[in-house]
């Protein structure tokens, strides 16, 4: 038995998992619209590759990746390109990103797929280009692209590949949906993973109030090599840092990473895209979404195109407006508000949560601070989140730093036991977009000032080359004309001139005195 080691803090809210699990993994079917934002990871937003009228088909890129901290994005289904355009896209902003919108033709026509015959014989290298090109970025969490985290620095050898199932947050099941029923998608991924990664200890992680998926697991993973691990259910522990020390009893180092420490961390949902796409040559084009809380009366987990509307889901869900307050994108501690119904589902849409007022109250206004000291209890990442408080209100960014404001994963366990209903997490939201943006300002400005010094450079150099072959042309000239002179004075052609010129007027002269 492995051993089983702790994190400081936590919580253990209601679960609220029971009503999206009453039945298997539902098709949520083809929308009449799909909306594919090209931005649906961390990292910069792909590059559209279609137009207006274009026809795709099913698993055709339509979007290519713009660097290496990028994926493409994949038609769903085959259809029409109608416009590629802003719409509103699901993020905490409200604001509108660039989306490619596809029509659906109702043929689902499908492009060549291109699996790998024998992947676990095949160069990692390619791999982990296949796997860049399937589109797969993180599905567990901010959707960081997959193959970045295949690609560990040199010298960084990866010891532990952790496979998460955790999902801890309340009322998700996404994932407990998936290692029910397609388990042993999710060990052919996990392999897959680990050989592009050199074939480290395989761990998949996952709490204890998920038996079914644990039975699943363990006989999908036998003979295998990868271990399940189980462990006693808390809040946060789907935290990538938090798993790693459950697991390895290993903390990673403020502003590290976990692959610092030789650990690669992906979710289940991500390792079964990896099986798809490599397996079956079928890149990221859907996903798993729950779609739960007491306003829809036929919750459920549905298998989801990525760019349908969530007005698509709310529908097949049994969505009553009149009793709901709110659309939560993703579960309620780290979830965030989604005021337009068209939104998108992408490539990160864990959950839709619809709440009614007496399941999820709307917070009453927060007080002062008591300094009752229970938000420092219950941090998962050990911080001092009252001391976070007064600096982020104070706006002392340089304070905030130094007490490791970034090493908050703003899981919400200190608002959710504060007594004084502080919205803590969106001070923090608030102080790190704050310090990102003086950054990346200082960082233009930076590049403005080498940029203006490199051309105050240029421009020197360039009068001094100027004015170095103007001197040269001179010195030459000089040259030239003394070699042509010498002693000589009859060589002059001026001074013959001169006396040419006499010699004519001499001549005149004369022949006026004969006259």
């Amino acid at each position: 038995m492995r051993r089983i080691h702790d994190f400081h803090g936590g919580i253990h809210p209601a679960e609220h998992k029971s009503d999206s699990m009453a039945q298997p993994i539902q098709p949520a079917g083809v929308p009449d619209v799909l909306v594919l934002p090209t931005g649906q990871h961390i990292g910069n937003s792909a590059l559209p590759t279609v137009a207006p009228g274009q026809r795709v088909l099913g698993g055709e890129e339509i979007a290519e990746a713009d660097g290496a901290l990028s994926v493409p994005c994949h038609a769903p289904t085959s259809g029409t390109v109608l416009a590629v355009e802003d719409r509103p896209v699901p993020h905490p902003s409200g604001l509108s990103a660039l989306c490619i919108v596809l029509q659906p033709d109702g043929r689902d026509e499908w492009a060549e797929p291109r699996p790998f015959a024998n992947p676990m014989n095949a160069d990692p290298l390619l791999l982990t280009q296949h796997i860049q090109q399937a589109g797969i970025a993180g599905m567990g969490g901010a959707g960081f692209p997959t193959a970045v985290k295949l690609s560990p620095r040199p010298g960084k050898p990866i010891q532990t590949l952790i496979i998460n199932g955790t999902e801890c947050e309340p009322y998700i099941t996404a994932d407990d949906s998936l290692m029910r029923e397609r388990a042993a998608a999710v060990i052919s991924g996990s392999l897959i993973l680990a050989h592009v990664l050199g074939n480290p200890t395989v761990l998949l992680g996952i709490e204890d109030n998920k038996p079914e998926a644990i039975a699943a697991l363990k006989d999908a993973a036998t003979g295998s090599g990868v271990e399940i691990v189980v462990f006693p259910t808390k809040y946060p522990s789907g935290g990538e840092k938090q798993l790693i020390e459950i697991l390895l009893g290993a903390q990673v180092p403020s502003g590290a990473l976990p692959a610092d420490i030789g650990v690669v961390c992906q979710n289940v949902g991500t390792a079964a895209a990896v099986h798809h796409a490599v397996v079956n040559g079928r890149p990221l084009v859907s996903r798993i979404t729950t779609v739960t809380g007491e306003a829809v009366s036929r919750p459920g987990n549905y298998e989801v195109l990525l760019g349908t509307p969530i007005r698509h889901l709310l529908a097949l869900a049994g969505y009553d407006a009149s009793v709901n307050q709110r659309l939560v994108m993703g579960g309620p501690m780290m979830g965030f508000t989604v005021s337009d119904p068209d939104c998108p589902i992408i490539k990160t849409s864990n959950c839709l949560l619809l709440p009614t007022e007496a399941e999820l109250p709307t917070p009453p206004p927060p007080q002062a601070c008591i300094r009752c000291g229970l938000c420092a209890e219950a941090c998962p990442a050990s911080l001092l989140p009252q001391q976070l408080f007064w600096y982020s209100r104070g706006r002392d960014h340089e304070r905030l730093e130094a007490h490791n404001l970034f090493d908050c994963i703003e899981c919400g366990a200190c608002a959710y036991v504060c007594p004084s209903h502080i919205p803590l997490v969106q001070y923090y939201r608030a102080s790190k977009a704050e310090i990102i943006a003086q950054r990346q300002d200082a960082e233009r400005a930076e590049h403005a000032r080498q940029r203006f010094e490199a051309r105050q450079e240029r421009i020197e150099r360039q009068a001094r080359e100027k004015a170095e072959r103007r001197e040269a042309r001179k010195r030459a000239a000089e040259a030239k004309a003394t070699a042509a002179t010498g002693d000589d004075k009859d060589s002059d052609p001026i001074q013959a001139a001169i006396e040419r010129a006499q010699a004519r007027k001499a001549a005149l002269a004369d022949a006026g005195s004969k006259d």
